[in-house]
């Protein structure tokens, strides 16, 4: 199994879309430095394949065509363009990786340094989200993933997902 980060996302703020940055600092037992979300726990790191976002943005689109409502409520939220990485405050969007597939406890390499492994699948929206309020749906409690940091570093786009159980006796466990 082998994919790709396509972006890191970072906010300040929760319940908020996140800004894609140019690298993410992952910290061990914390998640992301810098990330309104880092801390200890479950869901130290969110990640979203961008084919969940582009699979979102099709519904979107078709909901916008059959509706001026939802067009004027999305255009109030910000999102009257196309859905993008960071919109659905994933940490990393991923390319080439059916998330929602992995088991709890997966072991994934991301670059060369840092090791996370799945913790949670989906999640509860108790209150729903600045794109669930533009939009009327978010796929993030259906098809996102957390994981906790085990080993960190530093994650840009462009770094590889890799299975670490996959990598054989090269392996730095």
């Amino acid at each position: 199994m082998k994919g790709a980060v396509l972006s890191v996302n970072v906010s300040p703020g929760k319940h908020t879309a996140k800004t894609p940055a140019p690298s993410a600092e992952l910290v061990a037992g914390l998640g992301v430095l810098g990330d309104a979300h880092n801390g200890p726990g479950i869901r130290q790191v969110s990640l979203l394949a961008l084919e969940s976002i582009e699979r979102q943005a099709r519904m979107f689109r078709e909901r916008m065509r059959d509706t001026n409502e939802d067009l004027r409520c999305a255009k109030a939220h910000g999102h009257e363009q196309d859905l993008k990485p960071g919109d659905f405050a994933e940490n990393i969007t991923t390319s080439g990786l059916n998330l929602p597939a992995l088991p709890i406890g997966t072991r994934l390499r991301v670059g060369e340094r840092v090791v996370l492994r799945v913790s949670k699948i989906g999640k509860e929206c108790h209150r729903h989200c600045a794109i669930y309020q533009a939009i009327g749906d978010c796929v993030m409690p259906r098809e996102g993933i957390f994981a906790v940091v085990e080993q960190g570093g530093t994650v840009r786009p462009g770094d590889s997902i890799t299975d670490v159980e996959d990598r054989g006796p090269d392996d730095q466990r």
